[in-house]
């Protein structure tokens, strides 16, 4: 009877020494899983979703600074890459599924955002996006036309060069018979009234945020405090969050002590244009400007 009573305690004891084993390894994990996860915020809703905001162009007018720049907000995820899904055909035909994998993941209230600027001159790209989401908000950002054209040309020369293609001087692209080419792609990218007719066919004009380049570019704050309020984001980017890099010539990122700035190609020296040429370029463009000005309620000042 005593032995009896004895092996029954020794293996009562055993059993409260494994208990308790199991509730350490328990509280362990729990722990682990609240600091990798400090906001109580379940994992499976941490997923990658379709964005909620796109910057749809312009091609050479500031889409890049732009979209880090808003990434400073911390309610704000962006896609790192050009996802070109609504621009072009091979990109759309592989589905939504393929598209939701090119976002970040994103918690419940955040914002993904994405930027593809060959979208707005896109003929189809208007409605595909709307049919893909309508009440989705749509940032334009533009500059002077005549000066993202040089821009879009010097883009397109610095690759040709890296590629050992042979390229043609501006001028002989833009001038025909010292005439302006209304052929020249660059320059039909340029005629911003013609492309936004086809987005305001489908969406109405208080869902798309007219961003200023130029402005962005020499005082990024108060660019930035209008598409958080466009995007209806709390205010959480500060004038603190830039800073202007005396050597780079423009304003850089400040965000937790990191500094960050954009890549070499911002900044990068225009390929050379008579002033006679651009200023006939100017004069072809001031009558679509104008136009463009009347579409969007607001004007630049351009050449």
């Amino acid at each position: 009877m005593f032995w009896t009573l004895f092996l029954a305690l020794i293996l009562l004891l055993l059993l409260q020494a494994q208990l308790l084993v199991c509730l350490h390894e328990l509280r362990a994990s729990l722990t682990s899983v609240t600091s990798a996860n400090p906001s109580g915020t379940s994992n499976a809703s941490a997923l990658q979703r379709l964005p909620g905001a796109i910057i749809i162009g312009v091609r050479k007018g500031g889409t890049r600074a732009l979209l880090e720049m808003l990434n400073l907000h911390p309610d704000v995820e962006v896609a790192k890459n050009e996802i070109h899904y609504f621009n072009l055909d091979e990109n759309f035909q592989k589905g939504l599924d393929w598209y939701r994998a090119q976002m970040p993941i994103t918690l419940p209230g955040q914002l993904t955002v994405e930027k593809t600027p060959g979208y707005f001159t896109a003929p189809l790209a208007p409605k595909r996006i709307w049919a893909t989401n309508p009440a989705v908000k749509l940032l334009l950002i533009v500059r002077d036309p005549a000066e993202r054209l040089v821009s879009d040309y010097t883009q397109v020369l610095h690759n040709r060069i890296q590629q050992n293609k042979p390229y043609q001087p501006l001028e002989e692209l833009l001038l025909s018979q010292e005439h302006i080419n209304p052929k020249y792609k660059a320059l039909q990218r340029s005629f911003y009234y013609q492309h936004l007719a086809r987005w305001l066919e489908l969406f109405p004009r208080e869902q798309m945020h007219i961003v200023d380049g130029e402005a962005l570019i020499q005082n990024p704050f108060p660019e930035l405090q209008k598409a958080e309020k466009f995007l209806e984001l709390p205010p959480r980017i500060k004038p603190d969050n830039f800073y202007f890099n005396v050597t780079k010539g423009f304003y850089c990122l400040l965000s937790a002590g990191h500094d960050k700035c954009l890549d070499e190609s911002k900044g990068r020296p225009h390929a050379p244009l008579s002033s006679e040429a651009f200023q006939k370029l100017c004069r072809y463009l001031r009558v679509p400007n104008q136009i463009f000005f009347r579409m969007v309620g607001q004007r630049f000042d351009w050449c």
